[in-house]
């Protein structure tokens, strides 16, 4: 599975588990454990989506010779 397949599979579930908790606070029930997922996921996301500190010098200093990620 490629790293862009993994992240379409993580944002889907976060759509879901983002239509599960808008569905628990119109019934005002308790969505804890949702907030708990949808936080690890958002991390996950992140995390596989970070540059590290010279790619993004790189980017910056010279936009049409670096490599897109």
């Amino acid at each position: 599975m490629s790293q862009r397949e993994y992240l379409k599979i993580v944002e889907r579930e976060l759509q879901r588990i983002n239509k599960v908790i808008d569905l628990k606070i119109l019934r005002g029930e308790d969505y804890a454990r949702e907030a708990r997922d949808h936080k690890i996921l958002l991390k996950k996301v992140r995390y596989s989506r970070r540059q590290s500190f010279f790619q993004n010098l790189a980017r910056k200093i010279f936009p049409s010779f670096a490599m897109p990620f």
